[in-house]
């Protein structure tokens, strides 16, 4: 739990109201730890405390009264929640669902309740991203549990509920990368190394990939980039242009720092499109200039995924031996959480996943 922004998490226990007739409680097997979770660190009016967590992965241990398709003793991943009946949701868009942000990004209910209490009975926000899922127990809706097969590993699922997703998405459904494209992504982290994968799937021609970490950029080469560029050098732009002839059909920026946006719109062919994924780290001026050619710019949430379909889709990739998210993640037990968080912010670590004793 966080009770504080510039505060170590702290190993409390806390009381889960019972699941409501919608919901399910969930065992967590393994939890990955996303650069999403350290919003509320950096965030001004979160509301802690809070128990963050939204990559959580584990087995059903109770279901409500009109929950139907699950059972207990089901292993299930946990992704984000939506309202299912707004435009968007309708139309199959729920990551761009009216009520994303209270429902997933509050740590609170849609309507602004919780259902957890501390020691003292004080309140406590567990429904972060719909599950809060950094415990050994979670409440969440059912329709946000996508059943998987009992016999995978369950502890290392959880990512693919939102990092993974996003990443592999943004290339499948969001840019729709086709076969000989061209794609140049910015940051090798999770989000990043999950594009990569997905561009190879994709059939891309050229994948560049871009990052400060010499690691990194190994590791994508490894995973399917053409190309890496150092991000930290003067000419990246050319270096990515001569590779390139003419600029790449997509750029897709994880990091959310407008300078190396406004450089993934650069390296683009006129007409090209630059997905935008990472969480903003500050105003983004774009010239008209750089867009008068006939370039987009798209801002994209979670992949454009439906987690029912798509989880079940990069499973059967992995199986494939096409998507091997599994190279990217290190286990950490849960009471190690603040040494998950060092490692994943010092670089040392793709993609901690907390695992409860």
């Amino acid at each position: 739990m966080l009770r504080a922004a510039d505060r170590p998490y702290s190993i409390e226990e806390l009381t889960l109201d019972p699941p409501g007739p919608d919901d399910i409680a969930v065992r967590i097997a393994g939890v990955g730890l996303c650069h999403t979770d350290l919003l509320p660190r950096a965030q001004a009016g979160m509301p802690l405390p809070l128990v963050p967590g939204h990559e959580g992965s584990g087995v059903v241990e109770v279901v409500g009264s009109h929950v139907q398709g699950l059972a207990v003793g089901d292993h299930v991943v946990l992704s984000f929640d939506s309202c299912r009946t707004c435009a968007n949701c309708r139309q199959a868009r729920p990551a761009y669902c009216d009520t994303f942000f209270p429902r997933n990004m509050s740590g609170r209910n849609a309507d602004g309740a919780t259902n957890a209490r501390d020691a003292d009975g004080a309140p406590v926000s567990a429904r972060w991203f719909g599950q809060s899922s950094f415990a050994t127990r979670a409440v969440v809706d059912a329709r946000n549990a996508v059943q998987v097969d009992p016999s995978l590993p369950l502890e290392l699922l959880g990512p693919l509920g939102c990092g993974f997703q996003t990443g592999a998405g943004a290339v499948l459904n969001s840019l729709g990368t086709e076969v000989g494209a061209s794609i140049v992504v910015f940051g090798a982290g999770a989000v990043g190394l999950a594009s990569v994968m997905a561009a190879r799937v994709a059939g891309a021609a050229t994948i560049v990939a871009v990052d400060l970490n010499r690691d990194r950029l190994g590791l994508a080469r490894d995973l399917g980039a053409t190309h890496v560029v150092d991000g930290g050098a003067d000419d990246v732009i050319r270096q990515i242009r001569r590779t390139v002839r003419g600029g790449a059909d997509y750029a897709l920026d994880t990091t959310g720092a407008p300078r190396a946006i406004a450089t993934a719109i650069e390296t683009l062919r006129t007409s090209g499109v630059c997905g935008l994924i990472g969480a903003p780290a500050g105003d983004l001026r774009i010239s008209a200039a750089a867009l008068c050619t006939g370039r987009t710019v798209k801002g994209i949430v979670e992949g454009d995924a439906i987690p029912h379909l798509f989880i079940p889709h990069l499973i059967s990739l992995w199986q494939d031996g096409k998507f091997p998210f599994e190279r990217l993640i290190e286990k950490f037990a849960l009471d190690d959480i603040d040494a998950a968080e060092r490692a994943a912010l010092d670089g040392k670590v793709v993609k901690p996943v907390l695992v409860p004793q």
